[in-house]
């Protein structure tokens, strides 16, 4: 038996299960989020829930991003990998300020970075500590790093509910490609708070619900396109379990 969880795309947080190793899960999600980190438009769109782990290979949206490649075993409850991650982009269209402006697009890219994960428990609650770097393909976009923390809460009666933190640092190329300033200086680029919970309505089918707060820091918030510092994602869809 091991923690995982069952994050839903979008930078959500991650949902505790206790689940054996060959526990896979698909489906989609109805996910509420802003146009980009620091704006005040908000849009709505179809996201992927996905979790499998094979030896080596996996595949997941369980810890913020869309990602999959080999993972192996270096301790009881430490795994170390390497991964191909989906970088979201920019749209001009979804946000009346990037049009005013007349900013173009930053597109969807892939980024290429490692990760290690330890899983352990304090008391009954089982937790998920996470740090993962990821340079974008192309080096125009930069790199970031994340620290995630991962709490359940409640798992009985088929509803789990967990509880996450992550902190997320950026070069300055990274900053100076999405957010369109000059000189930034690389270093701490947001943080995020969230809850999500599942609920098993059968053997093969569960639904996910999840939130999450998230607040920019450092050189981005000096950005001419940062409209709030705060900005909210919500989600909820339905999963099928192997």
């Amino acid at each position: 038996m091991r923690v995982c969880w069952v994050l839903l795309l979008a930078p959500l947080g991650a949902l505790a299960q206790i689940v054996p190793d060959d526990y896979t899960l698909v489906g989609v999600a109805v996910r509420t989020r802003p146009a980009y980190d620091g704006s005040d438009s908000q849009t709505t769109d179809l996201i992927p829930v996905l979790r499998y782990y094979g030896k080596p290979w996996f595949a997941r949206t369980t810890q913020g991003v869309l990602e999959g490649g080999a993972r192996w075993a270096l301790a009881p409850g430490v795994d170390a990998g390497v991964q191909l991650a989906y970088e979201e982009g920019r749209k001009t269209s979804e946000s009346s300020l990037l049009q005013s402006l007349n900013l173009p697009n930053v597109d969807p890219g892939v980024s290429v970075g490692a990760h290690v994960d330890w899983d352990f428990k304090i008391g009954p609650a089982p937790i998920n500590v996470l740090g993962r770097v990821r340079q974008n393909a192309d080096a125009d976009r930069g790199a970031q790093a994340d620290l995630r923390l991962n709490v359940g809460l409640h798992a009985s009666g088929g509803l789990i509910v967990a509880a996450y933190a992550q902190a997320t640092w950026a070069n300055s190329k990274s900053i100076e490609s999405y957010y369109a300033v000059n000189n930034a200086d690389g270093g701490l680029l947001y943080t995020s708070l969230g809850l999500l919970g599942s609920y098993d309505l059968s053997r093969h089918w569960t639904a996910v619900a999840g939130v999450q707060g998230r607040r920019l820091h450092g050189d981005a918030t000096r950005s001419g396109i940062v409209e709030s510092k705060s900005n909210y994602y919500a989600n909820a869809g339905l999963a099928y379990r192997f």
